[in-house]
């Protein structure tokens, strides 16, 4: 069959025509896209790509010569591998018989974990006498730290965040206790307050009545030595009861008993029938002048004194 040259060079620019149009089509936008389609320009499997099926190879041979050649001729010490079958009665039984052929339900939990207990079991009988027989330790030293999994930078800066934490626990509840005692504080002076206001109006309800002639007595005057008084008293009685105790006891033999201060020098009847201390000289002021201007530190009369009080 011999072909025209007038078809050749026609099928060389249809091809050309077609790779043109497919790089125009490339950069058209939507709308030009629809048109070329309406004219037939669009060609099905142009602009649609198709994955080609992915064919996978089990190549058996292959995948043993790379298994050989990865194996070395190498002592066992060096290896360290066994492959064994568990140990005996590894699988349970169910109702009263054993699985077949050592069969191990992959579904079922306890037989899946118990065959890879009863098989460790296996191999450490196995493993032990050889390690042995090598010379290779199997237990560790009392005095062995085996090398930590993180380096010590790194267990620095835990260390560091748990201190940061407990510090800020500890300022935390510093500061919650602080809060509590000021709400103490605070209803403390609140109850004192309190307190000083109901005296403050009890006082002046009893200074009224006696203002009024309701009543004739003055011990709202002496309501606080009262109040201290009866705090003071009542210790003490408490201690009278249970005795005195050995700092109490060397300070009454030190220093005395104490006793009542006020009232001392209040005249008694032997007092005033006592006049041995009596000195005439003295009463009657013959006992000489004091100083150059005779009274010393003589009090003004009571004219003067309110003058003076009338000047400040």
């Amino acid at each position: 069959m011999v072909l025209d040259s007038r078809t050749m060079e026609s099928a060389e620019e249809d091809v050309l025509l077609d790779e043109e149009s497919e790089e125009e089509l490339s950069e058209l936008s939507d709308g030009d896209l629809q048109e070329a389609f309406a004219k037939g320009l669009l060609k099905p499997g142009m602009n649609v790509l198709v994955d080609k099926p992915k064919t996978f190879v089990n190549n058996v041979e292959g995948m043993k010569q790379c298994l050989a050649d990865l194996r070395k001729d190498l002592p066992w010490v060096e290896r360290l591998d066994l492959t064994n079958p568990p140990a005996e009665d590894v699988l349970p039984k169910v109702d009263g018989k054993a699985p077949a052929n050592g069969e191990v339900d992959a579904d079922d939990d306890f037989q899946r974990e118990m065959f890879f207990y009863r098989q460790a079991q296996a191999t450490v009988l196995q493993a032990l006498p050889l390690l042995n027989k090598h010379d290779i330790a199997t237990k560790r030293p009392d005095d062995y730290f085996a090398e930590m999994a993180k380096t010590d930078q790194h267990m620095q800066k835990i260390r560091k965040k748990l201190l940061s934490k407990q510090m800020d626990l500890e300022k935390s509840e510093k500061a919650k206790k602080l809060r509590e005692q000021r709400k103490f504080g605070k209803k403390v002076q609140v109850e004192v307050i309190q307190k000083r206001q109901k005296e403050k109006k009890a006082m002046m309800s009893a200074v009224k009545k006696y203002q009024k002639g309701m009543t004739d007595k003055l011990d709202f005057l002496d309501g606080d030595k009262k109040t201290a008084k009866d705090s003071s008293e009542g210790p003490k009685k408490a201690s009278n009861k249970k005795g005195p105790n050995a700092k109490r006891k060397y300070k009454d033999q030190k220093f005395g008993f104490g006793g009542k201060k006020s009232g001392k020098k209040w005249n008694t009847k032997d007092s005033f029938n006592d006049v041995s201390s009596f000195r005439s000289k003295v009463a009657h002021g013959k006992g000489g002048k004091k100083g150059k201007g005779g009274k010393q530190n003589q009090r003004p009369g009571k004219s003067v004194r309110r003058k003076m009080k009338g000047r400040s």
